[in-house]
């Protein structure tokens, strides 16, 4: 019987995307035939996991990463401080995985053209909204569709099943890269299958559970129920999804956990106007903020700044542009993040501090906030 279920809810979210195979299947084959042709550029890391507080944090060096353009005139004649190039505008056809839903699709599917996590892919709106404004109802749902159908997808060679982690960069301080409305998927298997290739693994798993899993209430009824670690040096509030949440359970969700971070960056910077304007549930957003979602969470936290910076020794990297600036976004809730230099990745796996003052740096401090009840 929960055989014949778990068919029927896949069957379901294959009708709800409208697509003629599984999205995993899908995209895999989508994302073997670009990188094999060239049309997008994969760059293998160097992994290793490090412990801030006794969490696992997973610590990639990408060199690749320092040469990464980020973003790319409309022509090669086109004036460099005009309009940039938008990828989602009109996807090339190359990386383009499909239109959702089918009818009257309002979102695209597009491979990551940069990625370092096989099968990295996006969910683009059709028409243009800023990445800087909130998010909508039917953004949340489409993303949902994904995650749902990516694990729900049969894996008879796998006990542990497949895992889709989403994410959004929104604001300056987040890492976002593109102004065109954009969540990413990076498929947790993936991840943990290059971590299970390491000789010394240390049991990583996405922050995003290790938040849901080991948080409890501090005091039943507590406003907000949000759920939080002490052990995270920066904000952070994560909320449980029920199974087959609505399009308006994902946005209340997403709506009371936005809340959650304008009110803890307006009492780290005393700053009560950031409150009122967060009554807004359309509009620009008034932090920069990462958001994250798995099937069972939905996670944020509130950015102030999008890099820190590590100490390396003057001319260890001198090939290399900003040495020392490490800039994360919204993977770090997956409780991973990117260096580019030798100098970065030697520094931060000799000293687990300078790991625990990046975290610390890019977020707000924890604070008990009355509104919030801490699990």
């Amino acid at each position: 019987m929960q055989q014949l279920q778990r068919i029927r809810h896949h069957k379901f979210d294959i009708m709800q995307l409208g697509l003629s195979e599984s999205l995993p299947a899908l995209v895999s084959r989508r994302f073997t035939t670009a990188k094999d042709a060239g049309h997008l550029l994969f760059s293998p890391t160097q992994l290793a996991t490090l412990h801030a507080s006794g969490i696992p944090y997973q610590l990639r060096y990408c060199p690749a990463l320092a040469k990464k353009p980020t973003s790319t005139p409309k022509n090669e004649n086109a004036n460099p401080t005009g309009p940039k190039f938008d990828p989602f505008e009109n996807p090339s056809p190359e990386l383009l995985i499909a239109q959702i839903p089918r009818e009257n699709p309002t979102h695209f599917l597009v491979l990551n053209k940069f990625p370092v996590i096989p099968n990295h892919f996006i969910l683009a709106t059709k028409a243009w909204n800023a990445q800087t404004d909130l998010l909508g109802k039917e953004d949340l749902a489409a993303a949902y569709a994904c995650v749902k159908a990516w694990a729900e997808t049969e894996e008879p060679s796998s006990a542990r099943g497949r895992k889709l982690f989403a994410f959004f960069n929104s604001g300056d301080e987040s890492g976002a890269s593109q102004p065109h409305r954009h969540l990413q998927f990076l498929p947790v298997e993936a991840m943990a299958r290059q971590e299970q290739q390491q000789e010394h693994s240390d049991a990583w798993r996405p922050l995003i559970d290790i938040v849901a899993a080991t948080s409890q209430p501090a005091a039943p009824g507590g406003s907000g129920g949000y759920r939080r670690s002490d052990r995270v040096p920066f904000a952070h509030f994560a909320l449980p999804l029920p199974p087959n949440p609505s399009s308006e359970t994902l946005f209340a969700t997403y709506i009371s956990l936005y809340r959650a971070a304008v009110a803890a960056v307006a009492a780290a910077t005393n700053n009560s106007n950031s409150n009122r304007r967060a009554q807004e549930t359309t509009g620009p957003a008034v932090v920069s903020y990462n958001l994250a979602m798995t099937e069972s969470s939905m996670i944020i936290c509130p950015r102030r700044r999008e890099s820190a910076h590590v100490p390396v020794e003057p001319g260890a990297s001198a090939d290399v542009a900003e040495a020392g600036v490490v800039a994360l976004n919204g993977t770090i809730l997956a409780g991973t993040l990117m260096v580019k230099a030798e100098a970065e990745w030697t520094e931060l796996r000799r000293n687990p501090q300078s790991l625990s003052n990046v975290l610390s740096t890019i977020g707000f401090p924890q604070l008990n906030l009355p509104e919030v009840s801490q699990l």
